[in-house]
């Protein structure tokens, strides 16, 4: 029988912003504590070339990078990838990431799940055609079609009417804006581990404030619709957020684990919104690749627990289940 290796190398290669927030001395400590060692992947140095690594931990995106992971891949095949480039890309358009939602089937005696209705728009010639998308009724959410983390793909808007068209440009994705109190839910995967947070969202729109709106708002100004003579704060005061009631836990979980599944991957999380039309309806809105862990409590035993996991079922040990996690209170804005 082949000798217990006594350390566990894990190589992270992470942009400096996504370092900063994940590569914290808390995980690096606690991890190494349990023989998890967190190494830096020098991003001038061929990846075949450094380590060997036991796994690698990755946010990089491009050609080049993928081939690396391949030629990695070939010279160390036992090693795990989290996760798949293929994978991974499934997430960077709008469109392709929610589709999983609409394949898997889930049992719930009271509670039902979807996407909101979407269209996907290419030229300005089918922004401005009402019957090209008369299915969906304002306001919308314009999103950019791609979804790669940058900068530019988190540049939103909520659109009133057709006047707020005339700023958007193609392509875009326009998803129908449903009303769900102002409180989204972020529910993080790591593995078999699921937790669930709340957090403030964007404010309801009646259909009286609709008719006086004009046509388009950034959702940097969105606050703006919270109240013309209330501050932002009075109103998510005055919304109880704490008094928010949490999505299953159990349908959380069983959701997590059908889209784990679907999407192959091991590391994201979903953005979840209830529909205040029908309180046991839950609409997943988007889907983010290695989100912002460090804003998930306790992420630091989380991880590393994750990372034992691997460990031992690469040297072919009993795994004790993780546990699957629950819904907490979070009212604080979390990164994705």
């Amino acid at each position: 029988m082949a000798e217990k290796k006594s350390r566990f190398e894990v190589g992270y290669a992470l942009l400096p912003k996504k370092q900063n927030s994940f590569i914290r001395d808390s995980l690096v400590s606690l991890a190494k504590s349990a023989g998890i060692d967190l190494v830096k992947i020098d991003p001038e140095r061929p990846l075949a070339d450094q380590g060997p690594f036991d796994c690698v931990l990755h946010k990089l995106y491009g050609e080049d990078w993928k081939r690396q992971l391949l030629e990695f891949r070939a010279e160390y095949p036992n090693a795990v990838i989290l996760d798949s480039p293929d994978a991974i890309e499934r997430l960077h358009n709008r469109i392709s990431m929610l589709q999983v939602v609409s394949e898997l089937r889930i049992e719930s005696r009271s509670d039902t799940f979807g996407i909101p209705k979407q269209i996907v728009i290419y030229d300005k010639e089918t922004l401005f055609d009402r019957q090209a998308w008369e299915f969906l009724k304002f306001p919308v959410i314009a999103k950019p079609l791609v979804a790669d983390g940058s900068a530019k793909s988190h540049k939103m808007s909520l659109v009133f009417n057709h006047d707020g068209l005339n700023k958007l440009k193609p392509p875009i994705v326009l998803q129908e804006f449903v009303n769900h109190g102002g409180v989204i839910f972020k529910v993080y995967v790591v593995g078999e581990y699921v937790k669930c947070v709340k957090r403030k969202s964007l404010p309801d729109v009646s259909e009286e404030k609709l008719t006086n709106l004009e046509g388009y708002l950034s959702f940097s100004q969105v606050s703006n619709l919270a109240a013309h003579e209330k501050s932002d704060e009075m109103y998510y005061k005055e919304m109880h957020l704490e008094d928010t009631e949490l999505p299953p836990q159990s349908f959380m979980t069983d959701i997590a684990r059908g889209l784990r599944q679907a999407l192959k991957l091991n590391l994201f999380n979903f953005d979840v919104i209830r529909d205040t039309r029908f309180g046991n309806r839950y609409l997943i809105i988007d889907i983010n690749y290695f989100p912002g862990y460090a804003k998930m409590p306790d992420y630091e035993t989380v991880l590393t627990n994750f990372f034992l996991d691997i460990a031992n079922r690469i040297n072919g040990e009993v795994v004790e289940s993780f546990d699957e996690g629950n819904c907490e209170e979070k009212a604080d804005s979390d990164a994705s």
